[in-house]
């Protein structure tokens, strides 16, 4: 696992306050005159979001200026300070961000710049990603590096698991190569699963696999914080996620073992509320990981490689339709990574080309906005974003929320 990021950007944090008069009264000392009070320093953020704007046909509507634009922040309409469109890869109508109007009293940053372009993270969760698929996966992968990754795309290509690839990045693409020679899909099939002992919370072994994963995508979002003014996409390779599998078929293996006939009853509470506990626990993580990529702004882009999902395979000991289940509730967890995030998910498709063509399609031609948030409840972690665009048809992408980090972490 890549090591930690270090702590959050915050949007309003206060460095450092002078003493007050009455302090100093009390302290023998007579009171500072309002010009000689120490300077309150305001660390204040360039908030930034990607947006894409389509008309009726599909087509990215290239001719719009920053006054199409209107930005709000949990209702309250923003002053848009940069403005840049990117189409095609190449930069027009870039305005670089202005700081905010200084105010007595505070020290702001200087705004800082970096050359606009595409970032790709390449996000190989091989813990779960079926063995026995591993010849999809690398053509998958051979794809992307055809389709996706052109000349001059800065790239990096980390993986969860056993195929221990870390690159960071770079503009090589021969590296891309090196790492699909390399990769093997090791996660776990349903009969190690059955298999396994489980605790009060489950099966173990698939809840650490996927900590191990969810934690290793949220360092990654930590780094891309650093990255501004960017295009950034995450591709997120996986299986999906369900933290209480094969319930049913589970607890018939356990009836069997200890000598109890017929079919577990599947009305049993007990069953009921485990799997309630599992499903909050698995959309808890995965609001964390989609907080960590809207803070990113990195949008996130899900891949199955298994294609359409038949059923079991025969020397796996499942039900046709819990199996069925089960591929469903995986894949939805990679669809909510994309949607909270502003992505596409590519599940249940034996051709990947059209969505790599797309997220390619979306990663040339998008404008991005930034604001200096003016928002009255500086406390409230959790803010919401909405961008309107003043011209008919259009249809607009982009995220819609971000959050700020928890103080300490």
């Amino acid at each position: 696992m890549p090591g930690s990021a270090g702590h959050f950007p915050s949007l309003l944090a206060v460095l450092a306050l002078a003493a007050t008069p009455v302090l100093q009264e009390r302290a023998g000392q007579p009171p500072a005159r309002p010009d000689q009070r120490e300077p309150i320093r305001v660390g204040v953020d360039l908030i930034t979001t990607d947006v894409i704007v389509r008309d009726g046909s599909g087509r990215f509507m290239a001719n719009l200026e920053r006054s199409a634009f209107d930005v709000l922040e949990d209702g309250v309409r923003q002053a848009i300070v940069s403005f840049v469109m990117v189409l095609g890869g190449r930069v027009f109508n870039e305005t670089a961000p202005m700081a905010p109007a200084a105010r007595e009293g505070l020290i702001l940053p200087q705004p800082r710049r970096e050359a606009a372009g595409r970032v790709f993270v390449i996000f190989i969760d091989d813990l779960h990603l079926d063995g026995r698929n591993t010849p999809r996966l690398r053509h998958l992968l051979g794809q992307i590096s055809t389709e996706l990754i052109h000349d001059g795309d800065m790239f990096a290509v980390v993986s969860t698991g056993y195929s221990s690839i870390a690159i960071d990045l770079t503009y090589d693409r021969k590296r891309l190569d090196q790492a699909i020679e390399k990769v093997t899909g090791g996660g776990l099939t349903p009969k190690e699963i059955l298999e396994e002992p489980e605790s009060a919370q489950g099966a173990p072994q698939v809840r650490h696999r996927a900590h191990v994963a969810f934690r290793t995508a949220w360092d990654l979002m930590q780094q891309l914080q650093q990255v501004q003014q960017r295009r950034k996409a995450f591709v997120y390779i996986s299986n999906g996620y369900d933290f209480a599998p094969f319930q049913q078929t589970r607890a018939r293996l356990e009836a069997e073992r200890f000598g109890r006939a017929g079919e577990p009853d599947s009305t049993n509470p007990f069953l009921q509320q485990r799997n309630q506990f599992s499903d909050a626990d698995l959309a808890t993580e995965l609001a964390e990981l989609t907080r960590a990529a809207n803070r990113a702004n990195a949008t996130i882009y899900t891949i199955d490689p298994r294609g359409l999902v038949a059923g079991p395979d025969l020397d796996q000991d499942v039900n046709p339709v819990e199996w069925q289940n089960y591929v469903t509730g995986a894949q939805n967890s990679l669809r909510v990574l994309a949607d909270l995030t502003g992505g596409i998910a590519i599940v249940n498709r034996n051709d990947y080309l059209a969505g790599l063509r797309r997220i390619d399609n979306e990663t040339s031609d998008y404008y991005i906005l930034g604001y200096y948030s003016n928002n009255p409840d500086a406390k409230k972690r959790r803010r919401t974003i909405e961008v309107r665009v003043n011209r008919p048809g259009a249809v607009v992408l982009h995220r819609t929320e971000y959050a700020l980090a928890p103080r300490g972490r």
